[in-house]
């Protein structure tokens, strides 16, 4: 319990506003990984993928894009949030948030994603904190 309990005092404190308002049926949860909650970086790579039945999932995923393999196939390494929280980590992903499940986005600059095409490398930044 303990260890748990550690964890949790590990995620960057941010002051969470309402930034958006998510109406989907599914919910809005998402999951995110520890290099944006924990470690500072941007969003750089996100996809939505077909929710979950029975959970409230958005089918959101969030990552800095500089996860390797063997750190997703951690799931101590990301975990569930809801979406506005994140918006409040990363106020760059709002304008995407409605797109239809099988989007694919990369970070391409500071503050700007693309569709990804596999054609471009993951703009990897750090937040603003």
């Amino acid at each position: 319990m303990g260890l748990f309990n550690k964890k949790e005092e590990d995620f960057i404190k941010v002051k969470v506003e309402k930034l958006i308002d998510w109406n989907e049926p599914n919910g809005e949860g998402c999951i995110v990984s520890d290099k944006i909650t924990k470690e500072g970086f941007k969003v750089g790579y996100m996809y939505r993928e077909q929710p979950s039945n029975g959970r409230p999932d958005s089918g959101w995923r969030f990552m800095a894009g500089n996860e390797e393999d063997e750190y997703m196939n951690n799931p101590n390494n990301h975990h569930i949030f809801a979406i506005n929280t994140i918006c409040n980590y990363d106020r760059d992903i709002l304008p995407y948030l409605k797109s239809k499940i099988g989007s694919t986005y990369i970070r391409v600059d500071s503050n700007k994603f693309e569709m990804d095409d596999g054609s471009k490398p993951i703009f990897i930044d750090k937040q603003n904190r």
